[in-house]
């Protein structure tokens, strides 16, 4: 049998309606819907190489050979999936700080769930292979599609997946990315948000909560009405980081920088400029703007960020093959 090789670009996508916590945790199925925003910063890029010489997975990661027993379990589902049984040399490039908030998870399963599928001949639709990329990392599911995305919630394997929101937006949406720690987090998203689920005396009003504003923000986009999107989008990440608060024991991922961003933000609007802020599991604050504001916003920033520590993305697309 020949090796098979495919290659795959794949984006990270960063949430607006936080995801935080399972109900199934061998299935990645979430506690509630969340709507996202795929980037064209940040991105993976996997190559997948079957070959039946090979008695394991090898992965490769930035150059560097990596004991991943996670990926190698899901590697093991994909087999399951496709049927096709022999293992594979892995090569993930990261075109983003891996492990500090910035989605990295989410761009690496979206990329190696379509480089593995083609490489094994199989060619799934990008609804199954949102499916397939859950397995991998909840967040990854989203990063199959482009622009904003949303993760239906779903029951069992077959009806969590996600889906491009088709919106009659105009907007020239920018989002910076002010990266205050580009280090591996201290507290992994999935044992945060195992101990939030397990002991926040809030997490039932978390996802009461949560499914209230993924409604109005799809409202607000579909209204074009940026204001009240920023709002939710903002509003929402401070309850899932209160959330950690609230555990026992309790954790969190700001910084003071983290403090100083989300300061200059709210300043900003002061002076009627509209942008917000979100922040995922890590210290790194994300800026969601408009075009035309960008260069105040940035002139703003650069008084207390290095230049280099503030990078602006636009919309991203989905997942995509590249040529070996």
């Amino acid at each position: 049998m020949a090796d098979l090789q495919a290659t795959a670009r794949a984006h990270t996508n960063i949430a607006l309606i936080k995801y935080w916590g399972k109900k199934d945790k061998n299935l990645i199925l979430p506690m509630n819907g969340s709507i996202s925003l795929t980037l064209d910063k940040f991105y993976t890029d996997t190559t997948v190489e079957y070959s039946p010489s090979l008695k394991k997975d090898h992965f490769f990661l930035n150059g560097q050979n990596k004991n991943d027993q996670k990926l190698a379990k899901f590697m093991d589902i994909v087999r399951q999936k496709t049927g096709f049984n022999s293992y594979a040399s892995i090569n993930s490039i990261n075109h983003v700080p891996t492990a500090a908030g910035l989605a990295s998870s989410a761009s690496a399963y979206a990329a190696l769930s379509l480089a593995a599928t083609t490489a094994a001949n199989k060619h799934y639709t990008k609804t199954e292979l949102s499916r397939l990329a859950r397995r991998g990392s909840g967040s990854a599911t989203r990063s199959i599609f482009g622009g904003f995305v949303e993760w239906i919630e779903g029951q069992d394997d077959e009806s969590s997946y996600a889906k491009p929101l088709r919106v009659n937006t105009d907007w020239d949406i920018r989002m910076i990315a002010i990266v205050v720690d580009s280090k591996p987090k201290k507290v992994s998203s999935r044992s945060g948000m195992q101990t939030v689920v397990a002991t926040s005396p809030f997490y039932k009003g978390w996802v009461s909560t949560a499914n209230k504003d993924l409604n109005d923000i799809k409202e607000a986009l579909s209204k074009n009405d940026f204001q009240s999107f920023g709002q939710i989008a903002e509003n929402n990440s401070l309850k899932m980081h209160a959330l950690n608060l609230s555990a026992t024991p309790h954790f969190n991922y700001f910084e003071p920088e983290s403090l100083i961003a989300m300061r200059v933000v709210e300043n900003l609007r002061e002076k009627k400029v509209n942008c917000y802020y979100t922040m995922d599991a890590g210290p790194n604050v994300k800026v969601i703007c408009k075009n035309n504001d960008l260069n105040v916003i940035l002139d703003e920033l650069c008084h207390y960020f290095p230049s280099d520590h503030l990078l602006v993305a636009a919309p991203g697309p989905g997942v995509k093959l590249l040529d070996n």
